[in-house]
């Protein structure tokens, strides 16, 4: 991904941060009194707004730094999603079967990392391009696989076996994993109110995904 640094926002901050998924829909009224409904996004994109976790002036000079260090605008980032930063659900454990990667066919050795969100009346499949390294588990056909014969890549997300160690025809590829969010500043300015000697506050620091 160009334009993109490969550094977290400071996690304090994003613990106290609002925002999550959009999506675009264009909706038609008829003449007859019904709508219809028009997908115009594939994916969803999200969103978020991380002034609220600035507490103290160190935080807001956490912020500053970070802001000039990625030129405004000009570079993404890492983003640590409050409520959905792994394949499974928050407060449980990540393990190997949390999600279904792929499907062996005995020649592919590499799958991209992927988190999907179903229910009985559909699903969607997203993609996770900033795993957090160290925390990737692998399964194939349900039994974690030594961590000696893949790799992952950090900043895509995939997963690559190793030369004699590919997945079988038929098998069942499978992961589990923290990830950040790749955003960007959604601003060019950053308005700081020093509403007292040892504390600061900045009103709005807008955050929006970069989808690869």
């Amino acid at each position: 991904m160009s334009g993109f640094h490969e550094v977290r926002f400071p996690l304090r901050l994003a613990l106290g941060a609002t925002g999550g998924p959009m999506r675009r829909t264009d909706i038609v009224n008829l003449s007859n009194g019904r709508e219809q409904r028009n997908q115009r996004w594939r994916d969803s994109r999200r969103s978020y707004d991380a002034g609220s976790g600035v507490k103290s002036l160190a935080d807001l000079y956490a912020v500053l730094e970070f802001f000039e260090a990625r030129g405004g605008q000009l570079y993404g980032f890492r983003f640590r999603d409050p409520v959905d930063g792994k394949s499974c659900a928050p407060g449980e454990a990540v393990s190997a079967t949390d999600q279904a990667i792929g499907m062996g066919d005995g020649e592919t050795a590499a799958f991209q990392l992927v988190k999907t969100y179903a229910d009985g009346g559909g699903s969607w499949t997203r993609r996770i391009a900033k795993p957090v390294i160290g925390s990737v588990v692998v399964s194939v056909d349900g039994v974690a696989v030594p961590a000696e014969v893949w790799s992952v890549e950090a900043a895509t997300g995939i997963v690559t076996f190793a030369a004699g160690h590919v997945p079988p025809l038929g098998a069942a590829v499978g992961a589990g994993y923290e990830f950040d969010v790749p955003v960007r500043f959604d601003t060019d300015r950053i308005d700081v109110n020093l509403a007292h000697f040892d504390a600061g506050h900045i009103p709005t620091i807008p955050l929006t995904e970069v989808l690869a």
